[in-house]
């Protein structure tokens, strides 16, 4: 089944799971779809099966607190940060629920955190204003960044690049194999608006980088030339909340979630929005991901829901 504007109007919230007790702050489906994983300011971290579409489990971490968590390439482990106590970033098995590596070295709140598409090395993002290279198998940092304010960063999908948006009005590009030399291009941006970037993904096939910002916008830029391509607004967030926003698997597609609970879809040739769909949301969408395998997606505020369309449009 292929993705177009008609399959994606027809998305409909299929489940809703009201396990957590207080807002979602990140969620991250499985490289192989099957499971997606939240982390929720409640100190909750709950296992969801997408075939089933049920909670598996549910593991705690009451004295640490969770945050931004993200699936490993071994099964069944996740990096996150901490939202109480310390700025350390833990190596979790969920299976035995424990912790099998600890990574000091931030001193400040950690506020984006990537694993790498390819291994095992991952990168952190802190109001430290550094932003870290890490590898799983070692607690020592392996690269370190300092730049002039709060970053934002993510790898390219091949895992060579690693780009971070800084002091939200410009976008580095690093070599990882040459982290520490520093940057191999820097794009300025045109920011004529008072809100801060939020987060940075590059699109599947590598060609454009979305930016997400606290203000009711997003941007789509080249990540050769560093040229704005589209703007994404007309969706509500009066409050500045930080709004996850999304590529579909075939990059073809840009999606966010808004305060008022809608998921608005955007066209990323065109610059078109294809579709505004209501989640019944009790709260603003703060976590917004497609699955990477499964023709469904899901979103969060403090409930997490799945949707699945509701026509057939292959040929």
């Amino acid at each position: 089944m292929k993705l177009t504007d008609s399959v994606l109007r027809s998305f409909r919230v299929a489940r809703v799971f009201c396990e957590n007790s207080d807002k979602i702050n990140c969620f991250d489906f499985s490289p192989n779809g099957q499971t997606v994983i939240s982390s929720s300011n409640d100190d909750s971290i709950v296992l969801y099966d997408c075939q089933e579409g049920k909670p598996k489990r549910t593991l705690y971490s009451k004295k640490y607190g969770v945050d931004l968590i993200r699936y490993t390439h071994e099964a069944n482990t996740a990096v996150c940060s901490a939202n109480k106590i310390d700025d350390t970033i833990r190596y979790l098995s969920l299976h035995e629920n424990k912790y099998i590596r600890y990574f000091p070295g931030h001193s400040k709140r950690v506020v984006a955190l990537s694993m790498s598409p390819v291994d095992d090395i991952f990168i952190s993002g802190s109001l430290d204003k550094t932003i870290r290279l890490w590898d799983l198998r070692a607690p020592n940092c392996q690269g370190l960044v300092h730049l002039q304010g709060k970053p934002v960063c993510s790898f390219d999908p091949e895992g060579l690049i690693l780009a971070a948006g800084v002091n939200s009005e410009m976008v580095k590009l690093y070599d990882l194999r040459s982290f520490d030399k520093g940057p191999f291009i820097t794009f300025k941006m045109q920011c004529h608006r008072t809100c801060e970037w939020t987060g940075l993904k590059f699109s599947n096939d590598g060609k454009v980088i979305l930016i997400s910002t606290n203000g009711s916008f997003i941007s789509l830029i080249d990540a050769f030339k560093g040229v704005v391509m589209h703007t994404f607004e007309g969706y509500a967030n009066s409050k500045a909340v930080t709004l996850e926003a999304s590529f579909t698997p075939d990059s073809q597609f840009i999606m966010i979630g808004s305060e008022d609970g809608k998921v608005h879809i955007w066209n990323r040739e065109s610059g078109k929005k294809v579709a505004v769909l209501d989640g019944k949301h009790t709260g603003p969408i703060t976590c917004l991901q497609f699955n990477p395998k499964f023709m469904t997606f899901a979103s969060a505020c403090s409930s997490m829901v799945f949707w699945l369309p509701t026509i057939d449009d292959s040929p």
